[in-house]
């Protein structure tokens, strides 16, 4: 049966002979008795990878795709085509491991629908740094808030450069106006990884910032994420 579980790729990596189960269940107990500090990144993508390869050594596997990809939410975040395609791996050991991206997004998702986002900062910095912070293109978003600045609309403005190719001063106001949004958030990631602001980050905050002000419209700030860390405009006295 273990054949239904793994695809031809994750088959041919095997080392026929290597019983894994001591170590395994070593690993399990320190998972169930230790805590959220109990497991070393690689062996968090072990244990995902042992649920997908009953049949197989996977510490080298785990290891090889922290090299690979940088950290544990490197690992996690990465393309699915370009885990699958990773050597040892395949389209099911890549799910078991996407599986707990999406699972960590939608937790932190929810819990930024659920209270005021200025009274929850925390949440919404890490709802944005495991949504965006390894995007490997830069996108723009706008998070439009009512008047307890609950979350009602989260915008996927476009993709590319933060300029007004795309994202467009009026559009945005006029998108918070249909809402009846009564304050906004401007968020988008640096691929590079450095968080720091560049001049037309500014100015397009601004600007924009100026046209919600004729219409009544705050624009609360401006997160820049990216994988080492976020800023905040607003924060930096730039707004």
């Amino acid at each position: 049966m273990d054949e239904l579980f793994e695809t031809g790729a994750e088959r041919k990596a095997e080392k026929p002979g290597h019983d894994a189960s001591g170590h395994r269940a070593r690993l399990r107990k320190r998972l169930i008795e230790g805590g959220s500090d109990a497991l070393g990144d690689h062996e968090v993508i072990e244990y995902l990878l042992m649920t997908a390869i009953p049949r197989r050594d996977v510490k080298p596997l785990a290891r090889t795709l922290i090299s690979r990809f940088g950290s544990l939410a490197g690992v996690l975040n990465a393309d699915a085509h370009a885990l699958a395609g990773h050597p040892g791996m395949g389209e099911t050991s890549a799910a078991a491991l996407k599986i707990v991206a999406l699972a960590a997004g939608r937790m932190a998702r929810q819990q930024v629908r659920e209270k005021p986002v200025l009274g929850s900062w925390q949440a919404l910095i890490d709802y944005l740094t495991i949504d965006m912070a390894h995007l490997t293109i830069e996108r723009v978003r706008v998070l439009f808030l009512n008047t307890q600045n609950m979350l009602i609309h989260d915008e996927h403005v476009g993709d590319g450069s933060i300029d007004e190719a795309a994202i467009h001063p009026r559009e945005v106001i006029r998108k918070a106006m249909d809402l009846g949004a009564s304050a906004l958030i401007i968020v988008h990631n640096h691929p590079s990884g450095s968080p720091q602001p560049s001049r037309a980050d500014i100015e397009i905050t601004n600007r924009i910032a100026e046209a919600g002000r004729l219409l009544g419209i705050v624009v609360h700030d401006h997160v820049i994420i990216g994988r080492e860390g976020h800023t905040s405009l607003r924060a930096k006295g730039l707004i």
